[in-house]
């Protein structure tokens, strides 16, 4: 049974994952603080105790961080979109930096030969992608659009929001305003931010057909505000252009002379600074030579492969969704390189040796993969070494540190590679979500 709130002095001593201070009781429990950073005392209100962990909240400091900041959102602490407002922009990276380092360290006994200068840009108003929630709560006013609250199935009471674009963050109150004049508010349970270099796209998920007024109103609020309505009945395969003819969705790499045309639900990086930045750093890194054949892992639309196509002899990019990798192939046909880069479709969770022997050999990999890593891709890697030409070097792209240490472990315990460099972006300012990079090298 759990025991009724109490109020305990506590010392900070580190931040956990969710970026929750981590103190130890007077009974020696181990316990997980909101709104509280490394090296503060503060007065701790336990809500809840388990066997072995606590969990509370800071309501006072004896002794305040230097690294604490005040919150620049009035929503911080109830929305879930941040968790470290709170914490000045170098102490973010710096804590950052060590999960990367903790994780590498501890689950593959591994450090780099070099930490690569992390990667920083807007902190406010970079957020290009974002899921809203979308609620009807008559007890609240009527309807909710936004975030959920922390560790909660509620909707936050959002009126603005600092990390999305300010374009898109005045659009939080006309929006509770339009969904509400639909015909049914009560069956629109999502609004789906896309953002590219000039089109703002909303997708809007329903679960009953709409009426012809409801077209109506989504019109003129799209023209009043200068954004593009898709509509979502079902499932993500069902999205569609309200208004045929519209602008496309796109971004640019200016630096390789790149356009990426999308849709809302393809993957797109949400900080488009970042992503400009992190792709001619994993270009340089990679060291891609004229004559090179280069596999680009988990390619997505292309967002490496076509970049490295302007520098490579050719490119092969792979992909688990064969809708990507159509559109990645008529984005290079776009960018008039469909002469340098190939895409396929592949499972790259259920990849063999017998795959890797068929794709044929590469000086250079890319690897991006989603927060499951790339493991089946590892271990082929690992079992092809004796019949297969290993490539020189590998650039792996990842948005989850503990897979990416689970990986290294194989690529260089296993596969005699040498983890040459490693480091962070800070893709997700404010949250507590670590994207790295690491390069592979074997000697």
């Amino acid at each position: 049974m759990e025991q009724r709130e109490r109020t305990e002095r506590l010392q900070i001593d580190s931040l956990d994952l969710d970026a929750r201070g981590v103190a130890r009781s007077a009974s020696g429990k181990v316990v997980f603080v909101d709104n509280a950073l490394p090296g503060e005392c503060v007065q701790a209100r336990i809500s809840r105790s388990k066997r072995n962990w606590e969990q509370g909240v800071a309501v006072a400091w004896e002794r305040v961080a230097s690294s604490r900041e005040v919150p620049l959102c009035p929503h911080f602490g109830v929305c879930g979109g941040c968790s470290m407002q709170h914490v000045d922009a170098s102490s973010q990276l710096a804590f950052k930096q060590r999960v990367l380092e903790d994780d590498l360290w501890h689950l593959s006994r591994l450090k780099a030969q070099t930490l690569l200068r992390p990667i920083a840009g807007p902190s406010w108003g970079y957020r290009t992608r974002a899921r809203l929630a979308v609620r009807l709560v008559p007890k609240k006013g009527g309807v909710l659009v936004g975030f959920h609250e922390k560790r909660s199935s509620y909707i936050a009471d959002m009126r603005s929001c600092a990390i999305l674009p300010r374009r898109v963050s005045d659009l939080l109150l006309p929006l509770r305003e339009l969904v509400a004049g639909l015909s049914q508010p009560d069956r629109m349970p999502q609004i789906e931010l896309a953002m590219g270099d000039t089109v703002i796209a909303l997708v809007l998920r329903h679960l009953e057909p709409l009426t012809d007024d409801d077209m109506l109103r989504l019109r003129t609020f799209g023209a009043q505000h200068g954004v593009q309505w898709w509509l979502q009945p079902k499932g993500p395969d069902s999205v569609t252009l309200l208004d045929p003819g519209a602008e496309q969705l796109s971004y640019d790499l200016p630096e390789f002379g790149i356009r990426m045309p999308f849709r809302p639900t393809d993957f797109t990086q949400v900080n488009p600074a970042i992503n400009r930045v992190m792709v001619a750093r994993a270009l340089r890194l990679l060291g891609v030579q004229p004559t090179d054949r280069v596999i680009d892992w988990f390619c997505g639309l292309g967002n490496f492969t076509l970049p490295i196509a302007t520098q490579a002899r050719q490119v092969l990019g792979v992909e688990g969704s064969a809708a990507l990798v159509a559109r990645a192939l008529d984005n290079a046909f776009r960018n008039d390189l469909q002469d340098k880069a190939v895409f396929t479709a592949r499972n790259l969770f259920e990849i063999t040796v017998d795959d890797l022997l068929a794709f044929g050999p590469a000086e250079r990999w890319l690897i991006d993969p989603p927060r499951e890593g790339a493991l089946a891709l590892c271990k082929a890697l690992v079992e092809a070494g004796e019949v297969f030409v290993l490539p020189r070097r590998i650039v792996y792209v990842s948005c989850n540190p503990a897979t990416l240490a689970r990986d290294a472990g194989l690529l260089v315990h296993q596969a005699g590679y040498a983890l040459r460099a490693a480091g962070v972006m800070n893709m997700f300012p404010h949250t507590a979500h670590v994207e790295s990079m690491a390069v592979f090298e074997r000697p």
